[in-house]
C-alpha cells in the first residue's frame, strides 16, 4: 500500500497524530524507531494537567483546556476498540505548597493565567493546609506544607498504555506501523517525498515529522528549522502501597497498581540519560517534606528521560512553505495533548492545511532563520 501520509517518530504525539489520519480513511503509515532512540514516552509522569499551564502564551492554555475536553471521548474510544484500560481519572489534581510563600506565589500565578484568559469561572482554588487535610484523609502531611493549588480538570493516566492503545487504533483502522524504521533523509521528487531508510525508500505526498529529538536534521531537510534541547527529568519510584493518595499532584502521583511516582528534576547534561544519586537525593527530600511516611518505604526504580524542550518550552506546529505537504509536530506534554493531536491536528493534516490557532506555535516566533 502507498501510503497517503507518513508520520516519522512513533511516540505519544505521532502515534496521536497516525490514529487520527487512520480514523479519517487516511492512508497512513506510522514509522517507529529503534530501542535506541530517545523515547520520550518511556519516562513520562502520565498526567493529564491544565492548572498553570500557559502564563504568557494564551494560545497554548486554550489548547491544552480543549484537548482535555476532548480527553474523555478520546479514552472511550480506544479503550472501546483495543480493550486496553487506560486508567484514566479526572477527578482534580493538587500541586502541594511549602511554606506561606510558596502558597501566596501560587495562587498569583494562577489568577495571571486567569485574568490572561479573561473569561469564565476559576477552575482551580487554593486549599489551606486544613481543607487540604481534609481532602486526603489517609495522608498525614509534613509541617512545611502549606496547602495546595486544586485544578478541577486536572487528570492522569497510564501513559505507555495510551501508546500502546495508539499504535493498536491505528492497526485496526487500517493503518500501517513499522518498527526499527529510522529515516536517514528525506528528497522531494514532484510531488511526493522519498524517504530514504538506509537501503530501502519509501515515497509519499505528505509527511509528517515527529520524532523527537531527532527532529531538527529531518526537518531542516524541507526547509524548516526547528530549534530543540533536550531537558534530563528523573523519576523515582516506591514499592507498592496501599491505596492513600487518591489525586495526582505535581510531582507526586500514586498509579492504580499502588507504586508512588515521584518527580520530576530539571537539567541540562545533552543527551545523558543515565540517573544521579543527587537527583535521587533531591526528590526523595522534597517527597518526604510533604509525606513524611514516605521516609520508610523502598524505592524500586529510578529512571531518567529527556523532555523535548523549545526555547520557551511551548509546542511547534508547521508546514513548511518551501516543500508544501511536510508538517512538523513537537511538544513535551505529548499525553495531556494527545487528544487534541488525533482530533483536531490530524484533521488540519488532512487537509493540507494548519488553521489559524495553531498560527502562534510557527517555530518563526524564534525569529529563526528558515534553511534554504
Amino acid at each position: 500500500m502507498r501510503p497517503d501520509i507518513v508520520v516519522i517518530g512513533g511516540g505519544t504525539v505521532g502515534a496521536a497524530i497516525a490514529y487520527g489520519l487512520a480514523c479519517r480513511q487516511e492512508k497512513v503509515l506510522l514509522l517507529d524507531g529503534d530501542d535506541g532512540d530517545f523515547r520520550a514516552a518511556r519516562a513520562n509522569f502520565g498526567l493529564v494537567w491544565l492548572q498553570g499551564k500557559g502564563l504568557g502564551m494564551p494560545a497554548y492554555q486554550a489548547l491544552t483546556r480543549d484537548s482535555i475536553a476532548l480527553w474523555r471521548g478520546l479514552t472511550e474510544r480506544l479503550e472501546a476498540e483495543t480493550a486496553i484500560d487506560l486508567t484514566y481519572e479526572q477527578n482534580g489534581g493538587l500541586a502541594f505548597c511549602l511554606g506561606e510563600e510558596a502558597f501566596d506565589k501560587r495562587k498569583l500565578d494562577l489568577l495571571r493565567l486567569h485574568n490572561q484568559r479573561a473569561h469564565g469561572e476559576p477552575d482551580w482554588e487554593m486549599l489551606d493546609r486544613a481543607a487540604l487535610q481534609r481532602l486526603l484523609p489517609k495522608l498525614v502531611l509534613g509541617p512545611d506544607v502549606a496547602g495546595a493549588s486544586f485544578g478541577r480538570r486536572d487528570g492522569h493516566a497510564n501513559p505507555l498504555r495510551l501508546l500502546a492503545a495508539l499504535h493498536a487504533g491505528l492497526l485496526r483502522h487500517g493503518g500501517g506501523l513499522r518498527h526499527r524504521a529510522r529515516v536517514q533523509r528525506i528528497e522531494r521528487v514532484g510531488t511526493d517525498f522519498r524517504l530514504v531508510l538506509g537501503d530501502e525508500t519509501l515515497t509519499a505526498p505528505r509527511i509528517v515529522i515527529a520524532a523527537g529529538l531527532g527532529s531538527p536534521e529531518l526537518a531542516r531537510q524541507v526547509g524548516l528549522e526547528v530549534p530543540l534541547r533536550p531537558e534530563r527529568g528523573q523519576v523515582l519510584v516506591t514499592e507498592r502501597l496501599e491505596p492513600f493518595l487518591p489525586l495526582p499532584a505535581s510531582g507526586l502521583r500514586q498509579t492504580g497498581e499502588g507504586t508512588v511516582m515521584i518527580g520530576a528534576t530539571k537539567d541540562d547534561p545533552g543527551f545523558d540519560v543515565s540517573t544521579t544519586g543527587e537527583a535521587a537525593a533531591h526528590l526523595s527530600r522534597k517527597t518526604v517534606q510533604i509525606v513524611p511516611a514516605l521516609a520508610k518505604v523502598g524505592l524500586v526504580r529510578q529512571w531518567a528521560g529527556l523532555r523535548i524542550m523549545t526555547p520557551d518550552s511551548y509546542p511547534i506546529y508547521a508546514q513548511s512553505p518551501s516543500h508544501p505537504g511536510a508538517f512538523v509536530a513537537l511538544c513535551h506534554s505529548g499525553v495531556t495533548l494527545a487528544a487534541l493531536h488525533a482530533e483536531e491536528l490530524a484533521a488540519a493534516i488532512a487537509a493540507g492545511n494548519l488553521p489559524e490557532r495553531f498560527s502562534p506555535f510557527h517555530q518563526s516566533r524564534f525569529d529563526v532563520p528558515q534553511a534554504a
